[in-house]
Order: C-alpha cells, then sequence, then structure tokens
C-alpha cells in the first residue's frame, strides 16, 4: 500500500509539471476503477459512468498545476466522481419535477418558445429549492426520486428506519410542491399575458 501512495505522489508531482505520460498512467491505473465507482452510483447506468470518467480526468488535466499531491488521489478521484455525479442527479431532478409539474397542471408544451421559457424559469427555482432541503432529505428525495429506489431500500443503504425515510420523503415533497406551485402560477400567468398580447 506504501508503495502504491509513493508511486502516486510520484506521478502527481511530475503531472503538476504537465508530464502527459503521468497522466495517462494515472488514467490507467485509475479509470476502471472510477467506472466501476460510479456504475454502482448510478445503478447500471454504463453510459454515464463512461461520460463521468472521462470528464474527471478532463478535469484533473485542468487543473494539473494546481492539483495536491499529499493525501490519496484515490479519495480526491472518487471525490470528483461522486460530485459530478450529484450534479447530474440533480439535474434529473429538475427535469422530474418539471416534468411533473406539467402532467399535474395539464399544460401541453410543444418545442416552441414557451416551453423553452418555462423552463428557464422554473429550472433556477427548482435548483434553490433543493438546495434549501437538509442534507439528509435532500438525500432521501433524490435516492427516491431520480433513483427509484424503494423506502426499504434507501433505509438499508442509509441504515435508518422505513419511516425515517418516508418521513423525510414526505416533507421533502411537501416542501417542493408548496415553494413550486404559487411560482409556477405566476410563471404560466406571465405566458398567457405575454401571448395574448
Amino acid at each position: 500500500m506504501n508503495d502504491e501512495i509513493n508511486h502516486d505522489l510520484f506521478l502527481l508531482e511530475r503531472l503538476k509539471k504537465g508530464d502527459v505520460t503521468c497522466f495517462e498512467v494515472l488514467y490507467s491505473k485509475y479509470s476502471g476503477r472510477l467506472y466501476n465507482f460510479v456504475l454502482n452510483l448510478s445503478k447500471g447506468d454504463c453510459y454515464l459512468a463512461e461520460e463521468i470518467v472521462q470528464n474527471v480526468f478532463v478535469k484533473i488535466w485542468e487543473i494539473h498545476p494546481h492539483i495536491r499531491t499529499e493525501g490519496s488521489f484515490n479519495s480526491f478521484l472518487f471525490t470528483v466522481g461522486r460530485n459530478m455525479f450529484l450534479n447530474v442527479v440533480k439535474s434529473r431532478v429538475q427535469e422530474s419535477l418539471y416534468h411533473d409539474y406539467l402532467i399535474e397542471n395539464e399544460i401541453v408544451l410543444d418545442n416552441s418558445v414557451e416551453k423553452e421559457v418555462e423552463f428557464k424559469m422554473l429550472e433556477e427555482q427548482i435548483n434553490k429549492l433543493i438546495d434549501q432541503l437538509p442534507p439528509a432529505r435532500r438525500n432521501v428525495y433524490i435516492l427516491s426520486k431520480v433513483k427509484h429506489l424503494s423506502n426499504k431500500e434507501i433505509a438499508a443503504l442509509l441504515d435508518i428506519s422505513e419511516n425515517t425515510v418516508e418521513s423525510q420523503l414526505n416533507k421533502a415533497t411537501h416542501f417542493i410542491r408548496q415553494q413550486l406551485t404559487p411560482y409556477c402560477e405566476v410563471v404560466v400567468f406571465a405566458l398567457l399575458v405575454f401571448y395574448a398580447s
């Protein structure tokens, strides 16, 4: 293990100086591990896993002059990969909420300017609402609504009771819908006024 850490430190020192060969060695060594990690997080989404692996290593190359050489490169790599995965999940939550809103309000929009304008306005608000959820509640909400895990699976994954999962999920859903609905009504009203004029 110490030999591996020391070898990584050597590679990272060379990478800081722009050594492409060392970058390729790190890619060869860690890309498969990162792929499997993201594949597990995403419940088998191989396309997403491939995309995140590529994006993580692009980011590493972009920041290579400033990369930290202390600590575990493996941990750093997985943290960056996890954060990128969570950003994708967050984006999917936004799309899911928008889709649910359209269905619940029986709004039919084609691929026109109405859809684009409304989505852009809602996207910003949904972003803020997700960020406002307490971390534990946000995690439960994402696991349920985006990853489509059952309450039992979430309880096992997070080591909490199913009642806690249900309670957190209900509170998160209630908060988002409560905050989103008045905002959406204003957006729809504004669109109606705009297109009636």
